[in-house]
């Protein structure tokens, strides 16, 4: 191996790098784009809209440390039931009381009012987040039992 004429001494450099063959560049960039395709769709399914979107539309003191809270659920598929979380909040911010809130399957967007108690004046309601996971315990189309 030569450098703008001068001889480069022998073993101090190593091996000169082996050539890749077309075969080993074409899998490396096939893999490369899969990889690619993979993360693309993982994003799209988690970062797309979301399936149930719930907007607080007011809420409201009431006595004994209750807030009302009226929202819209809208669902892009109406016919399944859902579960909102709901939660108050107090002057400082903590979380003063929280309610699992069934949605039963029907029109969509559905108007909901709840009532949360709370153990400290709340100053603030919200919904929490919404899910088509619905506790057994909320569904009102399970048998009753005892």
């Amino acid at each position: 191996m030569t450098v703008a004429g001068h001889a480069l001494p022998e073993g101090r450099y190593g091996k000169p790098p082996a050539k890749r063959s077309r075969r080993t560049t074409a899998a490396l960039i096939a893999l490369g784009v899969l990889a690619g395709g993979v993360v693309a769709y993982t994003a799209y399914v988690n970062l797309g809209s979301a399936p149930i979107e719930a907007e607080r539309t007011s809420f409201g003191n009431l006595p004994g440390n209750q807030m009302q809270l009226v929202f819209d659920v809208t669902r892009q598929t109406p016919e399944k039931a859902a579960v909102c979380i709901v939660r108050t909040r107090g002057l400082d911010g903590a979380e003063g009381g929280r309610k699992e809130v069934y949605i039963a399957p029907g029109p969509s967007p559905v108007r909901v009012t709840t009532v949360i108690a709370s153990s400290s004046e709340p100053v603030t309601a919200d919904v929490f987040g919404c899910s088509y996971q619905v506790p057994a315990y909320l569904s009102t189309a399970q048998p009753p039992t005892g």
